[in-house]
């Protein structure tokens, strides 16, 4: 029989499942690692964890299913969004830390992009705007700031650089040259000349080779099969950009098929045929039918990460209890924040902790809590931070309307927000429309997996992957908690545009 592997490097961890071709998860791995934040609003981080977690994650889901590497047809490989990929020499050595989609340092460069390049051209041609969240700006900030500029080859994404340390082959695929930005023309799906030369960035630092997220970039080579455990020469897919590999996982592929992916930042995203593009989102080409397709999404730069950052903070008995009992600590305060109202009791977060991306694209941007009295307890809080994140989601949604998008009624939900006890029914309840959950979510690396499958032949059509889903029952929303979210949803935008200035001058003064 034939079976494939899918890997996704995440933020915070690497996962791999080896499936069979129903689409049964054999076996599944997990690495965990740390992103570097030297400065306040600066994350970064160098592949060489990364690399270290996927040959593991691989090794482990090859032993563990014990299926012999003969058998294993494929294996393709997804990432989190770079930013501005891995500086890399002649020797293709890492000059310099990946500058990934949370770091929000290349302000300076914003500007300047601003005033010299015009944004209606820069938008035309890429189907995106000017933000630091965009990788071509994190690529002008090493030009100004770092003395590596004439040691560079290339700028390779994660997901295509670990395809490189495992084939030998480099190649960028689609997805991942279209989430950079300013330097991709999303309607003729190349390296923009005309772009990159007004940027001010060499041409050949983007590799040549473009490829499908179906398409085969090289086989595994002796030392990588070492690593892996694998056999030389399986093939390897380059699967790009987690979000939407996450929502092909999902059995999104169709028009109006729209799915939000909960990790540590909340990517919501729809797919179209149809150029539907808003400058206050950002688009990419889709990872199955690249040239044709197109993935849109809206991004919040924090969304598991708020709550974790509430638990780690707030959260020490509960952290303790699972220590000793083991409780999962969040499970303990779901317990706790059930029994608030919607609204929690006139709480209002806004869950700006790294800035924010979409649809405000605002670097300055900073977490608030509102309304706080000697009334309100953990529990208040703790609802109110996961309503924050839901209000982010209906802000993204929002931005459709400027589209000709249309979208499913229904908001499939991924990630690890998922699996929450109460936060999949405030995403319904502050949406208004209802939402589905995938029974055992293997989430981007199932999406990868298929994604092997396409480009090996073991499977011939991307539409088989909704026979491999089983969803939980529909989770309707609470109508009377919708009116009242509606209320608290016009608050939540109008205390960021009164507080625009504030955060701003207190930003720049803690620079100071």
């Amino acid at each position: 029989m034939a079976y494939l592997i899918g890997v996704d490097i995440g933020t915070q961890g690497t996962k791999a499942v080896l499936i069979n071709p129903s689409g049964k998860v054999l076996a599944h791995s997990y690495r965990g690692y740390d992103v570097e934040t030297p400065k306040p609003s600066w994350a970064q981080q160098w592949p060489e964890p990364w690399e270290e977690a996927t040959c593991a994650t691989i090794k482990e889901v090859v032993e563990k299913s014990k299926v012999g590497a003969e058998n294993i047809k494929g294996v393709a490989i997804s990432s989190l969004y770079g930013g501005s990929g891995i500086p890399v020499d002649q020797d293709m050595k890492p000059l310099a830390p990946c500058l990934i989609w949370m770091d929000r340092r290349a302000e300076a460069e914003v500007k300047w992009v601003e005033e010299n390049i015009d944004l209606d051209e820069l938008f035309q041609v890429t189907g995106n705007s000017v933000n630091s969240y965009f990788g071509f700006t994190k690529i002008l900030w090493m030009k100004n700031n770092l003395d590596i500029w004439d040691k560079i080859q290339y700028f390779l994404p994660p997901a295509p650089y670990l395809v490189y340390k495992l084939t030998g082959e480099v190649a960028v695929d689609y997805s991942s040259a279209g989430n950079i930005g300013g330097v991709f023309n999303l309607k003729e799906r190349t390296w923009s000349k005309d772009m990159i030369e007004k940027l001010g960035i060499p041409l050949e630092f983007f590799p040549q080779r473009l490829v499908e997220c179906t398409e085969i970039v090289g086989g595994i080579t002796k030392e990588a099969a070492i690593k892996t455990g694998l056999k030389v020469d399986t093939p390897v897919i380059c699967g790009g950009v987690d979000a939407p590999v996450a929502t092909l996982g999902a059995g999104a592929f169709s028009e109006g098929n729209h799915v939000a992916m909960t990790g540590t930042s909340m990517c919501w995203g729809f797919i179209t045929n149809k150029p539907n593009l808003s400058p206050k989102l950002v688009s990419m080409p889709h990872t199955i039918d690249s040239k044709e397709i197109i993935y849109t999404f809206g991004g919040a730069a924090t969304a598991g990460a708020v709550v974790r950052w509430f638990r780690d903070i707030f959260g020490a008995q509960e952290m303790a209890a699972e220590e000793s009992l083991g409780i999962n600590a969040y499970t303990l305060l779901e317990l706790k924040a059930k029994d608030v109202p919607a609204g929690s009791e006139g709480l209002l977060v806004l869950p700006y902790f790294m800035g924010e991306r979409s649809p405000i694209w605002d670097s300055n941007a900073r977490g608030t809590i509102l309304g706080l009295s000697l009334f309100h307890n953990k529990a208040h809080l703790y609802k109110a931070f996961m309503e924050g994140v839901a209000y982010s989601l209906r802000h993204n949604m929002e931005m459709v309307a400027e589209t000709d998008a249309v979208l499913d009624r229904e908001t499939i939900l991924v990630g690890g927000g998922s699996k929450s006890t109460i936060w999949p029914q405030i995403y319904a309840d502050v949406t208004g429309r209802p939402v589905r959950i995938i029974k055992n979510d293997v989430e981007a690396p199932l999406g990868d997996a298929l994604l092997a499958g396409l480009a090996t032949g073991v499977i011939k059509d991307p539409g088989v992957i909704t026979t491999w889903l089983d969803f939980e029952d529909t989770i309707e929303p609470n109508l009377e908690n919708t009116k009242k979210y509606d209320k608290y949803y016009e608050q939540y935008k109008q205390v960021y545009l009164n507080l625009k200035e504030n955060m701003m001058a207190l930003n720049q003064i803690g620079k100071e």
